[in-house]
Order: C-alpha cells, then sequence, then structure tokens
C-alpha cells in the first residue's frame, strides 16, 4: 500500500509538471509564476477553524454548546433604548460594535458557501456547524427587521467603542441603535439584509421549512423597502461608507431571490437592469457586482441567454485578477498574494477566491473549456489552481512561513487586535477590565493574546509580504467576520480534491486538533 501511494505520488508530480510545461506554452501562464503548491495542507481543519472562529464573535447569551469557552454572555440589552429585542449577532471584528451591513454581507457568503458546496462541507463533517453559524446571524436580522419599512442595522457606538479596550462581557460604552425606516433610508443595508435571508433560506429549506420559509418572506419585505424608499447608506460612516452606490446591492438581493423563490419577478428585474452591472476588479462587503455577475452567469449557462452581461462582466473580474491575462488590473506580491489594497487586504483575496471557485465550478458543470483574457486562455482548472494556490498562501505558503489563521500551523499571529482574545477571559480573570486598564495591561503589551481565537483570519501581510505581528497593528492584525466567511467557500471548494492528493502524505504544515485550544 505504501509503495503504491509513493508510485502514485511520483506520477502525479509529473502530470502536474507536464501540465505546467503545456500551459506556459498556451497562455504565458505557469504554475511556477503564480507560487508553487505546497503539499500537505489539511482543508478540512481549516474549514472547521474558519466556522469554529463565528463562536468567539457571538454577541448575547451563549448556548450551552459554546465551545469558544473564553467567550462569555454579553451585550444582554442590546436594543433596549428602542424598546426592542437585538440580542444576539456578530460582533463585527476586533471591536464591540455589531455592524448589521457587514454582518448581512457575512451571512450571505456563509449561506453561498453551505448551497454550492454542500457535499464537500458535509465530508468535513461542518455542515451542521455552518448552519448554526448561518442561523446564528439570520436570528439578529430577524430580530432587526421591526416593521416593513424599519431596520435595525448598528448597535453600538463606533466612536466610543474604539476608544476602549475591554472584554465583550464588561463593556460599559453605550450601545446606541441605529435604523434605516422610509423616512431616512439605507438601501444598500436593507438589500443586503434580503440576500442574506433568501440565501440563508436555500440552506435551510429540506432542514427546517418553516424557519426557511420566514427567512424567505421577510426577505421579500426587505427588498421591497430597499427598492421603495432608495438612498445611500451612512450611518456606519466612518466605518462603513457605502462608495459603490445601492445599485449592486438592489441586483444582488433580487438575485438571490430569484434563486430562492423562483418568482420570475426579480428574474425581470435582474434582467431590465442589466445596465446597472459593471466590470470591477474587487467584491467585497460594499461592492457586490462580482457575486451577482457570477450568480447570474450560472443561470445563463442554464439556458437564459438574455443575461449575457453578467456572463461578460463576471469574466472581465476574473481576466483583471489572473496573472498573465493580456487585461490584469491586479498584481500580485512576489510572494504570489493578490493584493488590493493595504487595509485588511486578505478580506479581497478570500471574496475574490469565492468568485473565482464558483465560475470555475460553472465552466467545469457547462462543459465549457475556459475564458479567453485578450490572448490569455485559462481553463476551470487553472482559475481553480489560482484559488488554491491563494488559499495555500493564507495557510502558510508565503515568505513569512506562517499561517495568516489562528491556531492552524505551527507559526500564526500571537498577538491579534482582537479585545476579547487579548485580555484574559473572565473565568480566568473575573474582575472587571475597564477601557483604561484594557489599553494599559492589554493593549499595550507585548505578550501574546492569552485567549487564543482559533480560525481568526487575520487582515494579512502588506505589498512587500511582511508581517509585524503587533496588535496595535490593526490594518494587518485585525480578523473580521467577512474575511472568514468568503474562506469558507474558498477553502470548501478544494475538498474535493484533497482526498485525492497522495502528496498530503508529507505533511509539511502540521496543525493542530481543535480541542486543544479551547
Amino acid at each position: 500500500m505504501r509503495s503504491s501511494v509513493i508510485i502514485w505520488g511520483l506520477l502525479l508530480c509529473c502530470i502536474l509538471a507536464m501540465a505546467t510545461t503545456t500551459t506556459s506554452s498556451h497562455n504565458g501562464l505557469a504554475l511556477e509564476d503564480m507560487g508553487s503548491f505546497e503539499a500537505g495542507y489539511d482543508y478540512k481543519d481549516a474549514l472547521g477553524k474558519a466556522i469554529l472562529f463565528f463562536q468567539g464573535q457571538r454577541s448575547g447569551k451563549l448556548p450551552p454548546t459554546q465551545r469558544v469557552k473564553w467567550r462569555g454572555d454579553s451585550a444582554l440589552t442590546d436594543g433596549h433604548p428602542d424598546k426592542v429585542n437585538l440580542v444576539g449577532g456578530y460582533y463585527d471584528a476586533g471591536d464591540n460594535v455589531k455592524f448589521g451591513w457587514p454582518m448581512a454581507f457575512t451571512v450571505t457568503l456563509l449561506s453561498w458557501a453551505a448551497i454550492e458546496y454542500p457535499q464537500e462541507i458535509s465530508s468535513a463533517n461542518q455542515l451542521k456547524t455552518l448552519r448554526t453559524a448561518i442561523r446564528w446571524g439570520t436570528n439578529f436580522i430577524l430580530k432587526s427587521h421591526t416593521s416593513p419599512t424599519t431596520l435595525y442595522t448598528q448597535v453600538g457606538d463606533g466612536n466610543s467603542d474604539h476608544q476602549c479596550w475591554e472584554r465583550p462581557e464588561d463593556m460599559d460604552t453605550p450601545r446606541t441603535v441605529y435604523k434605516i425606516t422610509s423616512d431616512s433610508p439605507g438601501t444598500e443595508a436593507a438589500a443586503e439584509a434580503a440576500a442574506a435571508l433568501s440565501a440563508a433560506s436555500l440552506v435551510f429549506k429540506g432542514v427546517d421549512s418553516n424557519y426557511s420559509a420566514r427567512l424567505l418572506t421577510n426577505s421579500k419585505s426587505l427588498f421591497k423597502f430597499a427598492d421603495k424608499y432608495r438612498g445611500s447608506y451612512k450611518d456606519s460612516c466612518p466605518f462603513y461608507c457605502s462608495f459603490s452606490g445601492y445599485q449592486d446591492e438592489l441586483i444582488w438581493s433580487a438575485a438571490w431571490l430569484y434563486k430562492a423563490s423562483g418568482d420570475t419577478k426579480y428574474l425581470s428585474y435582474v434582467l431590465s437592469n442589466q445596465g446597472w452591472s459593471q466590470a470591477v476588479s474587487e467584491f467585497s462587503w460594499d461592492n457586490k457586482f462580482a457575486g451577482v455577475q457570477a450568480l447570474l452567469a450560472k443561470e445563463f449557462y442554464g439556458g437564459k441567454k438574455d443575461l449575457s452581461k453578467y456572463k461578460t462582466d463576471v469574466e472581465s473580474f476574473i481576466c483583471a485578477l489572473m496573472p498573465g491575462s493580456s487585461s490584469l488590473q491586479i498584481r500580485t506580491t512576489s510572494g504570489g498574494l493578490l493584493f488590493i489594497r493595504d487595509g485588511a487586504n486578505l478580506q479581497y483575496v478570500t471574496s475574490s477566491c469565492m468568485v473565482l471557485s464558483v465560475y470555475s465550478k460553472t465552466l467545469k458543470a457547462s462543459h465549457i473549456d475556459g475564458i479567453q483574457c485578450g490572448s490569455a486562455h485559462f481553463s476551470a482548472s487553472q482559475i481553480k489552481d489560482f484559488v488554491k494556490l491563494q488559499v495555500n498562501y493564507i495557510l502558510g505558503n508565503n515568505p513569512m512561513k506562517m499561517s495568516y489563521m489562528v491556531g492552524f500551523g505551527s507559526k500564526y499571529p500571537m498577538q491579534l487586535h482582537h479585545r476579547g482574545s487579548s485580555i484574559p477571559s473572565v473565568q480566568s480573570h473575573p474582575s472587571k477590565v475597564g477601557c483604561d486598564d484594557g489599553y494599559s495591561n492589554y493593549y499595550s503589551s507585548s505578550n501574546p493574546n492569552p485567549n487564543e481565537h482559533v480560525g481568526a483570519i487575520v487582515g494579512g501581510p502588506d505589498s512587500n509580504d511582511h508581517f509585524n505581528d503587533q496588535r496595535s497593528d490593526y490594518s494587518h492584525s485585525e480578523p473580521t467576520t467577512y474575511i472568514n466567511a468568503a474562506f469558507v467557500g474558498a477553502v470548501a471548494a478544494l475538498l474535493d480534491e484533497s482526498e485525492q492528493e497522495p502528496l498530503q502524505l508529507l505533511q509539511i504544515n502540521r496543525t493542530t486538533h481543535m480541542t486543544d485550544y479551547m
């Protein structure tokens, strides 16, 4: 058995080498130009830890099944100023604010992963855990939608919170609530909430039909609200300002509603508003165009040829990213990482990988040989290979030789910019840690965080592939929910091949079981 596996591994190496040579002569893109594959990454372990991260971000009353034991109940009176129940949901990043717009985007991404890769995620025994993470977010969105024309979009004052370094369990900064209404609209936030609920309704359709129906009903209401009372969202500024406008969120949510309901009025909506679609080079909490283009390109290949603009635009997105493309817009670092901008760059890497993975799957399922980017041609397999290079970079195949996911591999960030992680837990340090004490004793400390936030993916290295593991460097050392959410889909797409790789026997990057960090 052992010798046969070794022989198969050598054969695979030869096949990869031949494929690389062919690729190089075909379109100028060679795997060695993009970085090298590193064998041995346990994608199942990475997926499980990426999902576990969300338990460390929970707000509200924690359930008996809570596995991240350094966290406790927090923010149990959220919503009281307006006499509404806004307990629950997720803290956005390393702070203690709940921002509804990026939280909804997080839920949409997690749901998209569950919809696209259920078998792969099931193979890692993570589908139930993923559904739980999605439901924690959708429950909060449902609570936030208190009337047909009201959606609460933020809990906590961002400025006060960011001037304070406290555990969420000790939090005493103002829990100010913000909402959008027909008189004070915020189309982006309402439409993203609609997208999240409709996508999640598909996740729960065969599991909890009543809950699925409730999600879809609320999604339709939110979309109607978003579309009828149009106005750009401003409440979260300066932390989450809309730069791309709300047209992307409207067609994004309409596309998800069509997928979830089958109602052709939503298909008509995306058809009649194709002119809104733009060729872009990023997919993010602010700009959803590439995501909706990937969704609707699948419908194009399914026979709806009137959606051709979405297919053309998503291919422009891919051509903007792929090394060797004639229309390349986004460069990679010398180490091979896509680099869009310096602030939390890995959010753009993981979200781009989500789109690339989904479109690669669409091409393969539709028996399309690839896409043309000027003189360069990329097959579905080459697009997926590029995703794999990005995922492997995040997991440790990079110039720093470190994983950018906490708790994965032998070297990873130790000074996460995260309040709860950086201050001893309430179990080990029951006395209150105030704002100033938090800053002087823990934020400014050079010691590793006392609580490992397993699965947290940080903002990542700079354009020179360098990473300073410093708590104060929030642009690079802070995790966010949407970085992880997009990574879930990107790494899930690789699970179908991970068990077929005999080279994994090398186990270059050994990982530790999650229970060792609890």
